[in-house]
């Protein structure tokens, strides 16, 4: 198995175990990564999903060797896949967390900024390192960069193929957390325990607001947020919520 994929107490893990290509993704990793991700989205025991790598590396990219006699049917085939996945973990109504402590390069990186929370360490390494093998960044990078640190940031950072560490990414808004190296896996379960424990019916939809809120104008969104806010206040999660506040103790969330 180059993916390794479980479901405990509402949190998925899916774990990338390539680690002698530094988690590169094959064709049949990105399958299973796309099929473990649709089990998230349609398994209602689902409520947080925790995406991670191996020790060194969280996704070290695209399998390169796999690229020596590229088609153009292939090649729209390999971004079909990639694409997918990436709007499969944005569209997912329900938190991903990315943990990571190693390599993140190329679709690695656009797998980390399509989710929801990051946490890496102080060691890890980001990169869009496409120029060096003749390509421009794929994965949606340039459009996700742009939305986290601008226009002249995103160019800087994609056209130098400059790697930066861990601590940079956060100073540049670009991770939710620093962690220590050995609390990593440790604190992206915490974080994924105290998600599971809420009202992620509620999280899911705010998902959706964000998405809603780059595309209209602001009374477009306010009429989206109506609709949105209507629908999870017939929910049993808000129903206990309500009661909860009123008796004075700590809400029970069903995800219902």
């Amino acid at each position: 198995m180059t993916v390794r994929f479980g479901i405990e107490n509402g949190v998925a893990t899916i774990t990338l175990d390539r680690p002698e290509r530094l988690n590169a993704l094959s064709a049949e990793m990105k399958d299973q990564l796309l099929d473990n991700l649709r089990v998230c989205a349609e398994d209602d025991a689902v409520r947080v999903v925790v995406l991670r790598g191996t020790d060194k590396a969280f996704c070290s990219g695209a399998d390169v060797s796999t690229m020596t006699e590229p088609s153009i049917p292939w090649g729209r085939h390999r971004l079909h896949v990639a694409h997918q996945i990436v709007k499969a973990i944005v569209h997912l109504e329900k938190p991903v967390i990315a943990a990571v402590g190693g390599v993140a390069t190329g679709i690695g990186w656009s797998l980390v900024l399509a989710s929801d929370f990051v946490l890496t360490t102080p060691g890890a390494l980001f990169g869009q390192v496409f120029r060096n093998i003749g390509l421009a960044p794929d994965g949606g990078s340039v459009y996700l960069l742009t939305q986290y640190v601008g226009v002249l940031r995103a160019k800087e950072l994609t056209m130098s193929a400059r790697l930066i560490k861990g601590d940079e990414a956060f100073r540049l808004g670009l991770a939710t957390e620093l962690v220590d190296a050995g609390q990593l896996h440790e604190r992206a379960e915490a974080l994924a325990r105290e998600l599971a424990q809420t009202a992620s019916l509620a999280l899911g939809m705010t998902k959706r607001l964000f998405l809603a809120a780059g595309g209209c104008d602001l009374d477009q969104f306010l009429e989206f947020e109506s609709h949105v806010q209507n629908q999870l206040i017939q929910t049993r999660d808000h129903a206990e919520g309500v009661r909860a506040f009123l008796e004075k103790r700590k809400p029970s969330f069903s995800g219902r």
